[in-house]
């Protein structure tokens, strides 16, 4: 399985952006029980879904997330950039 897998912090009403480049993916913003749960096969629980669009914008809760873009089986690349929008106090 090829993915591409990146760690972020949230604060209260940020929002993470992945903006895509090449084939549609999924992303995916999940912890890291689920992130164990997703590599070893078993149920996890995430944010986001597929995107035929960039960029996906994801507003998880404030905390430590893992992100992932999963190309799920599809044949093709994909990049991807990550960055949290910070939430204006």
């Amino acid at each position: 399985m090829k993915i591409l897998k990146s760690r972020v912090t949230t604060g209260r009403g940020d929002a993470i952006v992945v903006v895509l480049s090449g084939n549609a993916a999924n992303v995916m913003v999940m912890s890291d029980s689920s992130l164990r749960s997703y590599q070893s096969g078993g149920r996890f629980d995430y944010f986001g879904g597929y995107f035929d669009r960039s960029p996906a914008i994801i507003r998880p809760p404030a905390g430590c997330w893992n992100v992932i873009v999963d190309l799920g089986g599809r044949a093709g690349r994909v990049n991807a950039s990550i960055r949290v929008i910070r939430q204006a106090a």
